[in-house]
């Protein structure tokens, strides 16, 4: 069955291609009762579009004479915005987005002038984006995000079953502070009743999810990206990493991604704070960045930094 939101426009579709029917001809064509008809006309009537209605025997709707819907432009720069942004949208790892996609850019193609449409199918075809890719780790429902979405805009609690990275499935009651893409995964950030902490969850470890009708506030600015980037560098790994820089925080963020690590600016420069399982990579990080360094901890990243001096002498 159609939703409500298609057979209001259809019924402005129908006005537009016919200029003047009667309620029993808007009916039959849609399938619709008068009264259910009548709410459609007066929802149009509220978001701007003018209907003229005659009563009587051979009264009838029609729009008011001249009225005609501006049709939807694009300049050059809103067309680049709009291909570029769906070209990325094949990264995010979603089920079923390609054809989503394609329907959607051959949707835009139609109502774009010829010139404008060569320029954005060009930009299809040439340009490449070099974004994390995990067709494996999508939600394992779509519609998980439109329901974390409405849970998030309405401020409400939601119930989920969550798989934890060990296998364990448990029940979660969660106040949903926001949904993220992050290195190739969806993530759900939260205040978790059970743990009575702030988590992240990722959204194809989430089996089933219900908005409960309890509300919750969330605190102000609470920045949900910059939350996800320092609870994913800082997860334990088999080496702990502290390592001061003799640099400043501004300079330190201009070489090293969030990522990595969580950067704190203290007297004599900039404590890094890494979770590390290859100190060999990270050694040759630190050989990689332009400023001095004392390593705090562990013992086992000095011997890997001489291992990498050792090397660069050679040469």
């Amino acid at each position: 069955m159609a939703q409500p939101t298609n057979r209001i426009l259809a019924v402005l579709e129908l006005l537009q291609n016919y200029g003047r029917l009667s309620g029993a001809e808007l009916s039959t064509r849609l399938d619709l009762d008068r009264r259910t008809l009548r709410r459609y006309i007066v929802a149009l009537e509220e978001i701007g579009i003018p209907i003229m209605s005659e009563r009587g025997r051979y009264g009838g709707y029609s729009l008011v004479p001249g009225f005609k819907l501006q049709p939807m432009m694009f300049d050059e720069d809103e067309a680049m915005a709009l291909v570029l942004g769906l070209l990325a949208a094949k990264h995010t790892g979603l089920v079923h987005i390609a054809p989503a996609i394609a329907s959607a850019q051959a949707k835009l193609e139609r109502i774009m002038p010829a010139v404008l449409k060569q320029k954005v199918r060009a930009i299809t075809e040439t340009v490449s984006l070099d974004l994390p890719l995990s067709p494996a780790k999508h939600p394992e429902n779509n519609h998980y995000l439109y329901t974390l979405s409405a849970a998030i805009s309405q401020k409400q609690q939601i119930s989920m079953h969550y798989c934890a990275a060990d296998k364990h499935i448990s029940e979660r009651v969660v106040d949903p502070y926001g949904v993220a893409f992050y290195i190739g995964n969806w993530y759900l950030v939260g205040f978790c009743q059970l743990r009575q902490s702030i988590r992240t969850f990722r959204l194809d470890r989430i089996s089933a999810i219900d908005i409960l009708a309890i509300t919750f506030e969330q605190a102000e600015k609470f920045d949900v990206t910059e939350h996800l980037r320092k609870a994913i560098a800082m997860l334990p790994r088999e080496f702990s990493v502290e390592v001061l820089l003799h640099t400043d925080i501004e300079t330190a963020y201009s070489y090293i991604d969030k990522s990595i690590g969580l950067l704190v600016a203290v007297v004599d420069g900039v404590i890094l704070h890494h979770q590390c399982s290859d100190l060999a990579w990270f050694a040759r990080q630190l050989a990689f960045w332009p400023f001095d360094f004392e390593v705090n901890r562990p013992s086992q990243l000095r011997l890997e930094l001489k291992c990498v001096a050792e090397r660069l002498v050679k040469y």
